[in-house]
């Protein structure tokens, strides 16, 4: 390493930044979230800086900056916004004595600014020297879907509870009473319940040590999402993280499953139309058992869990058993779709009203349904009916749906390997087997796969719509 990480303590410290426009702001922005006493150099500053000048956050000073001015620094930003005139100012701070990081210029710099994920008191700063920038970033992001967004706010109850903790714990104690602070309780923060993280802490306390025994396990239902794992939540990724054994389906990218904790066990449940190795009830009972255990279960779904999941058959299952049950919801099918598809899925005007159906065993009075539902100013949203399709067509058709309107079908959407069809309610069939011979050797369209069939509102809407055709658009 050519650089040393560390954080140095800031409150009441000068900290200049030479420069008043967007590269001095940018560094503001960052100063601003410490404690350090403000001062910009420059003869004029944009609106941003001279509304931070205004209300007291930091002073201005328009002369010219000299060696012995910025000596008295505990640290320098040069961000004139001009390279040579950002080297004369690294220079003078440099010859001052003081620590300089002069924008752009890594040569110049003495110190680095990192990116940095903010759950304050925790802070996690990633640096590359100056070399890489935009690959700091990209760790950042990475990491923030690592840590709960309260992650801070717990940390900081912690803290104040550390020296009652010091005092009634055993010191052979406090290292297990803070494992078990940092799993249960914190997960109890995170999820809104903070008046119950500290009553629970603050009751351990009393007692002078960690409850023991195992606190029991729980049942997690997380959305995976349509498949790209940057689509998962924070919350998604959270769990995934503290997960004990995962329970996951055939439809979860194996991209997702590596957000997950690496001792994780993780067991395949899924289920492919037509051969349900994994029938349902199996899938109750084996969540069931392993949170009887004591441990943390994930079942672990494509999609929002909440949008034709079975979830509702896990929740009962778990409330049966006396197990803790959540949901974490996912971005579903549809609205991946919609981004793929670059268009919303309703329209002022237009389109006004989402219904989302599936076509899985649809019957007679269950394609009737879709035909209601698809009433002018409607967008339908299909799951699973490729295999429905002619049914679909028919009766929609028979209940008088005009044979012009759009459809859209999306194969695998967010992924790699995402196709589109375009076509109309009339040529849908024709459409989806002229898709099919367009992959290779006439393979089946993948799953997962989405119907979106839309009815403006007023005859005009359907005359400005885009000629249609049946391209398969690749990803």
């Amino acid at each position: 390493m050519k650089t040393f990480p560390m954080f140095l303590r800031m409150d009441g410290r000068e900290v200049i930044i030479v420069g008043g426009g967007e590269q001095a702001a940018q560094k503001a922005r960052l100063i601003l979230k410490t404690e350090a006493r403000l001062t910009l150099i420059a003869g004029a500053l944009d609106d941003e800086l001279d509304a931070i000048v205004a209300c007291g956050r930091a002073g201005h000073e328009t002369e010219p900056p000299t060696s012995d001015r910025l000596a008295r620094a505990a640290l320098v930003f040069a961000a004139s916004g001009c390279p040579a005139l950002d080297a004369c100012i690294a220079g003078l701070a440099r010859a001052g004595g003081a620590l300089v990081n002069a924008v752009d210029q890594p040569d110049l710099c003495e110190a680095f600014t990192p990116s940095i994920v903010d759950r304050d008191p925790v802070v996690v700063a990633i640096g590359t020297e100056g070399t890489a920038p935009v690959l700091s970033r990209q760790i950042k992001t990475r990491i923030e879907g690592m840590l709960e967004p309260t992650l801070g706010g717990f940390a900081a109850l912690a803290g104040r509870l550390r020296g009652a903790v010091a005092d009634a714990v055993p010191k052979e104690g406090r290292r297990a009473f803070w494992h078990w602070a940092f799993d249960g309780p914190r997960r109890t923060f995170t999820a809104g319940q903070e008046r119950a993280a500290a009553q629970t802490l603050k009751a351990a306390i009393a007692a002078g040590a960690a409850p023991s025994g195992n606190a029991g396990g729980s049942i997690t239902l997380v959305g995976a999402g349509p498949g790209a794992p940057d689509l998962l939540t924070l919350r998604a990724v959270r769990h995934l993280q503290e997960a004990d054994v995962i329970f996951y389906d055939r439809l979860v990218d194996p991209a997702v499953l590596e957000l997950a904790r690496r001792d994780a066990e993780r067991v395949y449940v899924g289920k492919a139309p037509g051969a349900h190795a994994w029938p349902q009830d199996s899938i109750d009972r084996v969540i069931v058992a392993e949170a009887k255990k004591g441990r943390r279960v994930v079942r672990l779904k494509g999609g929002d869990p909440s949008i034709f999941g079975r979830a509702e058959e896990e929740l009962r299952a778990a409330a049966a058993a006396g197990i803790r049950a959540a949901i974490v919801p996912g971005v579903t099918a549809a609205s991946a779709a919609a981004s793929s598809l670059k268009r919303p899925l309703t329209e002022r005007g237009a389109t006004q009203r989402l219904v989302l159906a599936t076509a899985v065993s649809a019957g007679p009075a269950a394609l009737r349904g879709l035909a209601q539902a698809l009433t002018p100013g409607t967008t339908l949203a299909i799951y699973m009916g490729l295999g429905a399709a002619a049914g679909i067509r028919d009766e929609l058709l028979r209940q008088g749906l005009p044979a012009s309107l759009e459809a859209e079908i999306v194969s695998q959407a967010s992924n790699a390997s995402e196709t589109i069809c375009r076509t109309t309610l009339g040529d849908l069939v024709d459409g989806i087997a002229g898709w099919r011979s367009r992959m290779i050797d006439g393979a089946t369209i993948p799953h997962p796969a989405i119907i979106l069939l839309r009815h403006p509102a007023r005859a005009a809407d359907a005359a400005t719509l885009p000629h249609l055709s049946v391209p398969v658009v690749a990803a």
